[in-house]
């Protein structure tokens, strides 16, 4: 090959090289291009929603979503995400006298009713507590549907019950469904905090009925089932008769568990009814014979079979032998007086 020929073949390589040079910034450009465009349309679209939601006219009467960013002791402030902020004042946050903002905190979710668009400050002004005559029933008449445990503090005694405040709205607990004992003092339980079911949550009547009983009876028979469960068959104790009926008599062993004799378990003689036998409030000597479903079968009978047993082995009889028969006459023979 000529040099002429090769340098041509050379220039023409370069030429080439520099063509992609030149070529690989613009594609690199033009993509980088499409991706700053795409960025550019996607936070445009979402500065429009920003945009659209906060011009959203305002009513009374509405409720607002907004997060806390802002507590004293006197009121809340909230970021509506529009145009201005929110605020809450305390006599506007819950019926309930003992209410504080204490448990509310800066980054907390709440919903709340706009009483006005515009106060001094320029802010809109809101409260929890007409928010809770719309959400509030929702969430109690959903608590009530559930059967969901919750727990509130006693605000005061009232004739025949006590109130508690649950979404800022009051509540009504009957003094029978206090406790699973009655109840004689119902200022006792005024600051207590106890666990209630919702029973009746009606938002036309604004009618709050609050029970204990229900749960106190679960707790009892979830803990009754454990002392049953520890009761060992062939345990011999001691109980009182706390109730006869015509199979049987209820005998109570103490630490809330009782247990059936049953009349055939009573006496080794035929009985008619057990109030022949036994009566209210005796003390008796039973034995376990059986535990089961979380029922006690007791048994006096099994007792008196065990007396005759031993009475029957401690018995001795002397046998009638030549050897065993003694007259009086030896059992003085060497006594010397």
């Amino acid at each position: 090959m000529s040099e002429e020929m090769l340098n041509e073949e050379i220039m023409v390589e370069s030429l080439q090289e520099a063509a992609e040079v030149l070529t690989e910034p613009k594609q690199e450009a033009a993509e980088t291009s499409a991706e700053q465009k795409q960025e550019a349309v996607e936070t445009m679209a979402d500065y429009d929603e920003a945009i659209t939601a906060s011009l959203k006219p305002i009513h009374e009467g509405d409720i607002l979503t907004g997060t806390i960013i802002g507590v004293s002791e006197e009121e809340l402030t909230v970021d509506l995400g529009i145009y201005t902020d929110g605020v809450i004042r305390l006599e506007d946050a819950s019926d309930d006298p003992d209410f504080t903002f204490r448990d509310m905190e800066v980054g907390q979710e709440i919903s709340a009713t706009v009483i006005r668009r515009d106060n001094a400050q320029g802010r809109i002004q809101l409260s929890l507590k007409a928010a809770a005559s719309v959400l509030g029933w929702e969430r109690l008449q959903q608590l009530q549907k559930d059967q969901s445990n919750i727990k509130v503090k006693v605000s005061e005694a009232v004739k025949s019950g006590v109130t508690a405040y649950v979404e800022g709205i009051r509540g009504f607990i009957p003094a029978s469904k206090l406790s699973l004992n009655y109840v004689e003092n119902l200022d006792e339980w005024v600051g207590r905090e106890i666990e209630v079911r919702v029973v009746t949550a009606d938002p036309e009547e604004k009618r709050l009925i609050l029970s204990a009983k229900e749960i106190l009876r679960e707790k009892e028979a979830e803990e009754r089932k454990t002392r049953v469960s520890n009761v060992q068959v062939g345990l011999v104790t001691e109980g009182t008769v706390e109730s006869l009926m015509p199979y049987g008599a209820f005998v109570n062993l103490g630490n809330g568990l009782s247990g059936l004799v049953h009349i055939s378990q009573i006496s080794q003689q035929r009985i008619k009814h057990p109030g022949s036998v036994l009566k209210d409030g005796q003390k008796v000597k039973v034995k376990v014979i059986g535990v089961n479903d979380g029922k006690i079968s007791l048994s006096m009978k099994a007792l008196e079979d065990v007396t005759a047993k031993e009475i029957e082995e401690e018995t001795f009889e002397m046998p009638e032998t030549e050897e065993a028969t003694t007259s009086l006459g030896s059992l003085f023979k060497n006594i010397k007086l």
